[in-house]
């Protein structure tokens, strides 16, 4: 629940921000070159950022989620019995 409310804070933020930083600016990419509203690529880059760290997230967590079935998988020998 926490995490709703700091994600929705940081979005409110960010629409702020972006609110407020309406000029259009120039942008180059490799060959291409446009303009947008700063408000725009603002928007933009925090939505890609978090798409990001949600791929992120979900990768980690499915290696660490296998690693684990791998661990109850293993299987010790018995040890030696005592002569």
């Amino acid at each position: 629940m926490t995490t709703v409310i700091v994600l929705l804070i940081l979005i409110f933020l960010v629409a702020i921000f972006s609110v407020q930083n309406a000029v259009p600016v120039s942008i180059t990419f490799f060959f291409w070159r446009f303009e947008a509203s700063l408000a725009i690529i603002v928007f933009l880059s925090a939505i890609c950022g978090l798409i990001a760290g949600v791929i992120m997230a979900m990768l980690i967590r499915k290696k660490s989620k296998g690693q684990k079935e791998e661990k109850s998988q293993i299987q010790f020998p018995d040890p030696p019995a005592n002569l």
